[in-house]
């Protein structure tokens, strides 16, 4: 169950990472909500995750989901440029977080 609520909290990291991007500093009202409510969901699934999960892989994991989803995520809308240099670079973060979860 722990790995579930980690994986959900990684991919709402992505998701206020994102509003947060989209708020322009705040002044925008709904991505401003979005980032706070994801942001809450996503710590909070990170906290349940490290009550029976390791510190340093439940971190790793949650990050690298994160990150590799946000990056994909602005790469697929054109708000980031792509190459295939950067999707290898993200598939192996995807990687490594898989390989994580194979040694616990």
């Amino acid at each position: 169950m722990a790995w579930i609520v980690l994986v959900i909290s990684g991919i709402f990291e992505a998701v206020w990472a994102t509003a947060l991007g989209k708020s322009e500093g705040f002044s925008k009202l709904v991505p401003s909500i979005v980032f706070g409510v994801a942001l809450v969901i996503s710590m909070g699934g990170l906290a349940y995750a490290m009550r029976t999960l390791p510190i340093g892989t439940s971190y790793a994991v949650w990050v690298g989901i994160g990150a590799s989803l946000t990056v994909a995520y602005a790469m697929i809308t054109g708000s980031e440029s792509s190459s295939i240099v950067k999707i290898l670079l993200i598939l192996g973060i995807v990687g490594c977080v898989i390989g994580l979860k194979a040694l616990h």
